[in-house]
């Protein structure tokens, strides 16, 4: 049974940083085959893509919206991925959860078979 678990979200003035953390059980990182994605949802709007790391963290892509301002890791020995948010914006508020499929990184979300429960992130101006 795969599970991911979010964690670090919270409320941040505009131009502040935060930096989330999901937790994933160890099936997922031992095999090495697992790309992973940060994807949010604003209230009112679908789920969209944020950014994702490939297996091994040698590629990263993301979403133009957050390109600058946030960086995508994962640390295989710890089980865990990391965004860091640097330069919020209050349109970045919304609930991010984190997701995994085999093989690359897709941008639909329909495509990743685990999803965490969220976390939420609420940006003031």
């Amino acid at each position: 049974q795969v599970q991911l678990a979010e964690s670090g979200g919270g409320l941040v003035q505009a131009g502040g940083s935060l930096k989330l953390s999901c937790a994933a059980s160890g099936r997922i990182f031992s095999n090495n085959n697992y790309a992973m994605a940060w994807f949010r949802q604003a209230p009112g709007k679908e789920r969209e893509f944020v950014a994702g790391i490939s297996v091994l963290g040698g590629d990263t892509s993301y979403a133009d919206s957050v390109k600058g301002r946030f960086t995508i890791s994962r640390d295989n020995a710890k089980n865990t991925l990391y965004p860091q948010m640097n330069s919020l914006k209050p349109e970045d508020t919304a609930v991010y959860s984190c997701a995994t499929k085999r093989g690359g990184v897709r941008v639909a979300p329909i495509l990743y078979d685990y999803w965490g429960q969220g976390t939420q992130v609420t940006v003031s101006s």
